[in-house]
């Protein structure tokens, strides 16, 4: 089990698919960041953007690479669409009904999944779905390099709208002072549904780079929402250089586990992680102090 020749690809495999893991953690620090709550159909809504990847390759034959123009912009507009016409509307301002209309949504798309796709599992093909790459004494399929590289795009570009662009300091102000920024004329809910719409691209793009190697129906974004809000903690709440840190460290950690315990408890080892570092450090990696 401790052969190079074994670990190295399973490091490998960890790393790629931590990536990804960073790539759908990071909508969602995003929006806590600014809007201070945990948004539970972040799950629901990586579903629906994969069903979108799944139905432009089936019904129009868009390689989900190419779909990329297409699901980012379209989950943007949802994500700003249900900010402000569903969430902001329904929730009055108060936190603890934001909480709960999120998870009112991610019951509603699950559902509407399953009345228009049933619960069947569905996949696609495309000419490289198998094809390998090799990397020293590992080979690692391409769809998951081509992930990992698209990932690690996405987040840097991310971090500069964040860092470099004016929505990026109405953003960085927001989250700091709600009131002040207000003061100073910034629009704090058209902020607020950016910060949104920013969060779910972020799924749009996960979606293309995920499906080519991997399945979807309703209830799939349950998993990998339960790692993000892991990686979430970890990483710190509200911080891009720990949710991206948080999922390479999940990945190698699930691969890792998987290698050594079997499958079916590869996962174990994640949340051991997770319960020292909330002993340890519990504001996260990079987190800050309360």
């Amino acid at each position: 089990m401790l052969d190079l020749n074994i670990l190295f690809p399973s490091l490998l495999n960890g790393i790629t698919t931590g990536a990804v893991y960073a790539l759908i953690a990071l909508g969602l620090t995003l929006i806590y960041g600014v809007l201070h709550i945990i948004n539970f159909a972040h799950g629901a809504a990586l579903m629906v953007a994969l069903y979108g990847v799944y139905m432009l390759k089936e019904k129009l034959g868009v390689d989900p690479y190419l779909a990329l123009p297409i699901m980012v912009p379209a989950m943007f507009v949802l994500g700003y669409a249900l900010q402000r016409g569903v969430i902001n509307r329904a929730s009055h301002g108060k936190d603890e009904n934001i909480l709960l209309v999120t998870l009112g949504v991610s019951i509603v798309l699950e559902n509407l999944a399953l009345l228009f796709f049933k619960s069947d599992t569905r996949t696609i093909d495309t000419a490289y779905t198998l094809t390998t790459v090799e990397i020293g004494p590992a080979f690692i399929a391409l769809p998951k390099l081509v992930a990992f590289g698209g990932a690690l795009v996405v987040s840097a570009v991310m971090l500069l709208i964040v860092q470099k662009t004016d929505l990026g300091r109405a953003i960085r102000a927001v989250s700091k002072e709600k009131q002040g920024a207000r003061l100073m004329g910034i629009d704090v809910d058209h902020v607020y549904a950016m910060c949104f719409g920013l969060g779910l691209a972020s799924l749009g793009a996960a979606a293309c780079f995920l499906m080519p190697a991997y399945y979807v129906n309703p209830q799939v974004g349950n998993g990998f929402v339960l790692v993000a809000f892991t990686i979430v903690v970890l990483g710190g709440m509200g911080s891009f250089a720990g949710a991206l840190l948080g999922g390479l460290l999940i990945g190698v950690v699930e691969s890792l586990g998987g290698l050594l315990l079997g499958e079916s408890l590869g996962q174990v080892g994640i949340f051991v992680i997770f319960i020292v570092v909330l002993l340890l450090r519990p504001q996260g990696f990079f987190g800050a102090k309360a």
